[in-house]
């Protein structure tokens, strides 16, 4: 069985939402990243990426991490993929073309949305009071993911979907990193198709059955 290590308020989330789309069984072992604990280190502290044992899985430390019929393989977006190639379509790829194409999205949304989603998702997002150097982050990182989304947003209304016209993982993976981003309205406002299309891909009973132990996971 499929060995997904960590928690899913990670980036194993995208790992856990694929599983639950394609109907694949999974063992979660649940690792939580080490800055979320006061001494991860410690004595009795919950298994985390610090951890001893975690790290002869990964040793940059960092989740998720897979084990699967011998496979040990990090990176989300690579995981999927791989995931993806393995049980097919609908949500892999049905040939080489689509295949580069989930990966193409894949890497977009890693290097052309992932950083900048993630200042809004860590300054904006949860609410905290803001400094002026703060607002400035966020204004800049908004600023930069205007031209990606612009992208997006007019494949979208073109395709409906990212790759084959129909949902794929190349969605779940741009739709997780995009998620980082979705609570600045003043971005998100300017992309119709890409709001529709996101709140559709989270309307999704895999999504919503991922979401729903997301937020039983302690914060």
């Amino acid at each position: 069985m499929l060995t997904i290590h960590g928690v899913t308020r990670s980036r194993a989330s995208r790992i856990i939402w694929l599983c639950h789309e394609i109907g694949l069984p999974f063992k979660q072992v649940p690792v939580i990243q080490a800055y979320r604990l006061a001494d991860p280190d410690a004595s009795g502290a919950a298994l985390n990426t610090h951890s001893p044992s975690f790290l002869k899985l990964s040793p940059a430390g960092a989740i998720p991490v897979i084990e699967d019929d011998g496979l040990v393989l990090t990176e989300s977006y690579a995981i999927n993929l791989y995931l993806g190639r393995k049980h097919g379509a609908p949500l892999g790829p049905k040939d080489e073309a689509e295949d580069a194409l989930m990966s193409q999205w894949c890497f977009y949304a890693a290097t052309a949305v992932e950083p900048d989603a993630l200042t809004l998702l860590f300054l904006h997002g949860r609410g905290q009071a803001q400094s002026g150097e703060d607002q400035a982050l966020i204004a800049n990182a908004a600023e930069r993911l205007v031209r990606p989304f612009r992208v997006i947003e007019d494949h979208l209304a073109r395709h409906g979907y990212l790759v084959g016209a129909r949902f794929t993982l190349a969605d779940i993976a741009m739709a997780e990193t995009i998620r980082y981003a979705q609570g600045y309205g003043p971005l998100m406002e300017q992309f119709p198709a890409l709001h529709q299309w996101l709140a559709d891909a989270q309307a999704r009973p895999a999504f919503q059955k991922m979401w729903e132990a997301r937020l039983a996971e302690p914060e």
